[in-house]
């Protein structure tokens, strides 16, 4: 650590580094910023920069507001989008007390939580992360809604057209803050991308895809168009998802690989997954925490809506993708449940440990579904023993508060404010008067 301090104070001066951001997160996944002078640098590694949690969403009650941010080393990068105007760099920061305690709402603590859990169970998580996002005209909303930036749909490849420019971008920017990206894309929706990272592990993942949303907003700011991560901003189009890939290693052996088992997939994973589809409906108001991510999930267009697994299927929830000859490397499973709004440090925390739990209690995996589950009857689905996903909001807070496995995972505080936050949310969503009730009802009834 204190080799990765000087390196960085040594990188400051040198590049005339002018302005430091720390970054968190707050309990929703929105990132905040501290700048500090790079006099003041050498201070926060030491004693951490106070200052108010109780300002922060759902960080500390009011009687309880002290926190410390204490800014990980490792995390530094300069920000390539300031150009040489006033260099600025950023850290993520870890959260604790005036009395060196972690913040226990700070969700970067949850998710590291989660991953000790892993290690001292002999693993290491590893996560790739592949992330919808749409580009439109602006962020006002035109008497048809949202504007995209094109017509495109899936790959295509748009001589001219404001994405190749925007992915070509971004992608590079990425690359300047050490993000390795593995594909880029048009994905289905008009003005609709995707961008994939490559493996990393969990924490690492989660800074990764924080900074990512923040270099996509940058980019299309300067691009002169809009960025949104909305998990269904288009009605009758595809919604944003994060599809996550994801692997346990024990060592330098993925634990998920087994020679001449089906699939080539091991007992490890086959738990692994069987606590994912376990936990699904508890912690669908973590991963799909928005009222309009339910519109994702009930819109169709390959957005998972039942607690299914498969191999090739594209409608399960959790998937096992196609095995590549002798690559044992990338044996891995597939959730596609994840929106793009996602906080990504609580959703992994909570995928990580459903998983583990299964692993622990050798959870039975439940029977392949090989069909595709949308085409299939409301009857067949049943009998086949298809669970649904929460369809609301409110119907996933449901499920959440009954949970002691999510309040375990996350911690009382967090617990608690999601479902405060979330049923805020929804009392305030269903008090609405929506444009499709006037269309329907105004003149008929």
């Amino acid at each position: 650590m204190d080799k990765q301090r000087d390196f960085v104070l040594r990188t400051i001066e040198e590049r005339g580094v002018k302005f430091v951001r720390l970054w968190f997160t707050d309990v929703i996944g929105t990132l905040k910023s501290v700048a500090i002078a790079p006099a003041e640098v050498e201070g926060a590694f030491t004693e951490g920069l106070g200052f108010d949690g109780s300002a922060i969403e759902g960080l500390t009650r009011s009687q309880e507001s002290d926190l410390l941010a204490h800014p990980d080393p490792s995390t530094f990068q300069t920000l390539p989008w300031r150009g040489d105007v006033d260099p600025t760099a950023r850290m993520f920061c870890d959260l604790t007390t005036p009395d060196g305690q972690p913040a226990v709402a700070d969700p970067r603590n949850v998710l590291k939580r989660a991953l000790s859990k892993a290690a001292d169970a002999g693993f290491t998580f590893y996560t790739h992360p592949e992330i919808e996002f749409y580009l439109l005209k602006s962020s006002q909303i035109g008497p048809d809604g949202p504007v995209p930036v094109d017509s495109a749909g899936y790959f295509d490849n748009v001589p001219g057209g404001t994405a190749h420019d925007f992915r070509r971008s971004s992608v590079r920017m990425l690359e300047d803050l050490g993000i390795s990206v593995e594909y880029s894309h048009h994905e289905g929706g008009p003005g609709q991308n995707e961008i994939d990272l490559r493996y990393a592990d969990g924490l690492a993942t989660a800074d990764n895809i924080m900074t990512f949303r923040t270099v996509v907003k940058e980019v299309a700011i300067e691009q002169g168009v809009y960025a949104t991560f909305m998990p269904k901003p288009l009605s009758g189009q595809p919604g944003s998802g994060m599809h996550t890939h994801m692997s346990l290693f024990e060592g330098d052996v993925n634990a998920f690989y087994e020679e001449g088992a089906e699939y080539h997939l091991s007992k490890v994973g086959r738990h692994f997954i069987a606590g994912l589809l376990t936990h699904a409906n508890e912690i669908a108001a973590v991963t799909n925490q928005f009222v309009n991510s339910y519109k994702r999930l009930w819109g169709g267009d390959e957005a998972p809506s039942y607690v299914t697994w498969g191999h090739t299927n594209r409608s399960a929830l959790v998937r096992v993708p196609l095995y590549k000859p002798r690559k044992a490397q990338s044996a891995r499973v597939e959730y596609r449940g994840l929106d793009s709004a996602a906080n990504p440090y609580l959703s992994y925390a909570l995928l990580l440990t459903a998983g583990l739990k299964g692993i622990e209690e050798e959870y039975e995996l439940p029977a392949e579904a090989e069909d595709n589950v949308w085409s299939l009857s409301p009857g067949e689905r049943r009998a086949l023993g298809y669970k649904p996903l929460p369809a609301s909001l409110d119907a996933a807070l449901h499920q959440m508060e009954e949970s002691d496995f999510v309040a375990e995972t996350l911690g009382e505080q967090v617990f608690t404010y999601v479902l405060l936050n979330k049923r805020r949310e929804w009392h305030e969503y269903r008090a609405q008067v929506t444009p499709f009730e006037l269309k329907s009802n105004l003149e008929m009834l």
